[in-house]
C-alpha cells in the first residue's frame, strides 16, 4: 500500500501538477509533504497526515512552512495559531 501511494503521488507530480496554474501556499508543497509523510509514517498514518494537509490547503489558507511531524498525532493546539 505504501508503494502504491508513493506511485500515485509521483504520477500527480509528473503529470497533473505542471498543468495547474496556482501554486501551493505551503512549503514544502502538498505533494512533497504527502510523499515525505507516507515514507516516514507508512501508508495509513502518512496518508492521514497527507489528507489533513490537503484539506488545509485552500484559497482561505495563509500557507507557510509546515514540515511533516516526527511523531504521528493530532492536537488542536498545533493548528489553532497558524
Amino acid at each position: 500500500m505504501k508503494r502504491f501511494l508513493i506511485f500515485i503521488i509521483k504520477l500527480y507530480r509528473k503529470y497533473i501538477s505542471p498543468m495547474k496554474t496556482t501554486k501551493c501556499p505551503y512549503y514544502p508543497t502538498c505533494s512533497t509533504y504527502g510523499l515525505e509523510a507516507v515514507q516516514k509514517h507508512g501508508a495509513i498514518k502518512g496518508g492521514i497526515l497527507a489528507l489533513w494537509r490537503i484539506l488545509r490547503c485552500n484559497p482561505f489558507s495563509h500557507g507557510g512552512v509546515d514540515y511533516v511531524p516526527d511523531h504521528f498525532g493530532f492536537s488542536w493546539d498545533d493548528y489553532k495559531n497558524k
